[in-house]
């Protein structure tokens, strides 16, 4: 069978349940929400079995080592994957929830109400515990979700889907809901993003590079989830040691993902005496930084940084570190630089914070706090499906309420347009 084929009938079938799942009831997505999770926990084995198979293959092809940390699963990992599924089960069904409404001059009663999109395809790389959030995300906002992971993780990514969607099957799910593409070959991404008709949506989530080959090449509608080129800047009125408690968890508490910081602006007017302090606590984490010319004056320590880097989302322990003149140009590098997702002040001066969350474009604005926050189970919403650093329909961390459309039920009593 030819990969559009493939692509073709799963999508088909994800687009045929999902009328019926469109119409389950919350407490049959409930139930199967948590057999779902504790079925991943009864076959842990499995699929930690099926990861370490892709993790020697990373290993082989020498994938960098942040990556092969977005892949690699572990018993905690999946008990964290178990507990986003029963976080959802636990939330509000948004399916059905009125969002408005009124009666009319002639007496028809319209209301608006959250509805599913349908087919939501999911397009992602290496992460495995991305296939477990967005099957829960999508069954419980009464989608059917067709998945096209990495070829990295073909093996756990496999094994996820075969345990969950049996367990969500036996508890009353329609069959073919979730639905995954298991073919490496790149032409099914293409095929998928163009399948108009039957996929709804699509979202992607990875590299800036995937992200874009995706907005630029679908047909499918799509949800722009962003890179995280992320900005910390401290200025001048900072309290040094919050500063530095913030701007290494930003980067080391687990530097290959989205919301953590890669750019570091520091006022010049302080950058004499914080930027050696700093660099001492990068130094003993391991980070590796790349400064301006004025920050290699002030600690040897920091290499010369290129053009390039102020644009790279580096995904490890580099870092790029600039000493800037104001907090206008903070603002006027993170609107250069930046991708819109995640970026920070440390201020002691309301009057510059609240001047920086006004004037910074991105879905998360942050005053003395880490960026490492940015992140939907963090913010309440359970799992998430990605970060929207797009304005249209959602923005940041998207939960159920992000998953739905809406439509208008008009009851009238025999009312005719004149």
């Amino acid at each position: 069978m030819q990969v559009y084929d493939i692509v073709k009938e799963k999508a088909q079938s994800a687009h045929d349940a999902s009328r019926l799942l469109a119409t389950t009831n919350a407490s049959v997505k409930n139930r199967a929400l948590l057999a779902m999770a504790q079925a991943l926990l009864d076959q842990a084995d499995i699929v930690l079995q099926a990861n370490a198979k892709d993790m020697e293959h990373a290993q082989a092809i020498g994938m960098k080592n942040s990556m092969q940390d977005r892949l690699r699963l572990t018993r905690e990992r999946i008990s964290s994957m178990a507990e986003g599924l029963r976080l959802v089960a636990a939330l509000k069904d948004p399916i059905g929830e009125v969002i408005g409404g009124q009666t009319l001059s002639n007496g028809l009663s319209m209301t608006k109400v959250r509805v599913p999109f349908g087919v939501v395809g999911i397009i992602y790389e290496a992460r495995p515990n991305v296939t477990a959030d967005a099957i829960g995300l999508c069954i419980k906002s009464g989608n059917a979700v067709v998945l096209k992971g990495g070829s990295e993780a073909l093996h756990s990514n496999a094994a996820i889907v075969k345990i969950l969607s049996a367990a969500a099957t036996e508890a009353g799910i329609a069959e073919g809901c979730i639905q995954f593409i298991d073919v490496a070959d790149r032409e099914a991404v293409i095929d998928l993003i163009r399948m108009n008709g039957l996929v709804d949506v699509v979202i992607p989530r990875g590299s800036h590079r995937l992200i874009q080959a995706v907005v630029q090449q679908a047909t499918v509608p799509v949800i722009e989830t962003g890179a995280g080129v992320c900005h910390t800047f401290v200025d001048e009125s900072a309290d040094f040691p919050m500063a530095r408690k913030i701007a290494l968890n930003a980067k080391v508490q687990r530097p290959s993902v989205c919301n953590a910081m890669e750019t570091l602006l520091v006022h010049e007017n302080i950058a004499q005496a914080f930027i050696p302090l700093m660099m001492d606590d990068f130094e003993a984490a391991g980070v590796t930084v790349f400064g301006c010319t004025k920050a290699q004056q002030i600690d040897q320590r920091i290499k010369p940084a290129t053009d390039e880097d102020w644009a790279t989302e580096y995904g490890d322990l580099r870092l790029s570190l600039k000493v800037v003149s104001s907090l206008q140009e903070a603002m006027d590098h993170i609107a250069q630089y930046g991708t819109k997702h995640s970026e920070c002040i440390v201020t002691e001066s309301m009057q510059n914070a609240h001047f920086f969350q006004a004037g910074v474009d991105a879905a998360v604005v942050y005053v003395n706090a880490s960026t490492r926050f940015t992140d939907g189970f963090e913010f309440g919403f359970g799992a998430e499906i990605g970060i929207s650093t797009q304005k249209l329909h959602a923005r940041g961390p998207m939960a159920l309420p992000e998953l739905t459309s809406y439509k208008y039920l008009i009851t009238g009593n025999g009312q005719i347009r004149g």
